[in-house]
């Protein structure tokens, strides 16, 4: 099992990165934390991760959702987990990389080929937070 805290960071292809970037700015008071180009950008609102990517329909037919990810405490958790996944034959989307910003991640998919990101984030993946019992 990969260990995780939660589920906390989606990626969403968008056709217009500034108008989807005002959005959740204005909409849900959501900041950028990393712009790495004009064609992406990751926002947050203190306890997850938005990740915008810039596409004008050379996706996946009407698919909109890129990915979901799990947040993993530390970079050796993903790492760990990379190794994990990679041993149990659970296909890799992509392989295991060292980001620019500090993150560490890599894709999997599951068994309908929903790609899913294990992903270390410095400035969520340290907080803790505790469900709610439903």
């Amino acid at each position: 099992m990969i260990p995780h805290r939660g589920l906390r960071h989606v990626a969403l292809r968008v056709s217009n990165l500034a108008r989807s970037v005002e959005f959740y700015s204005q909409v849900f008071g959501m900041k950028v934390v990393w712009q790495p180009d004009p064609d992406n950008a990751y926002l947050s609102s203190g306890c997850d991760n938005l990740a915008l990517h810039r596409d004008e329909g050379g996706g996946i037919e009407g698919q909109k959702l890129d990915h979901i990810g799990f947040i993993a405490a530390t970079e050796t958790d993903v790492e760990k987990a990379f190794e994990w996944a990679s041993s149990h034959e659970i296909p890799i989307a992509k392989e295991l990389a060292h980001h620019r910003d500090g993150s560490v991640s890599f894709y999997l998919y599951d068994p309908d080929r929903i790609v899913i990101q294990v992903l270390y984030e410095p400035s969520i993946s340290n907080q803790s937070l505790v469900p709610h019992k439903l």
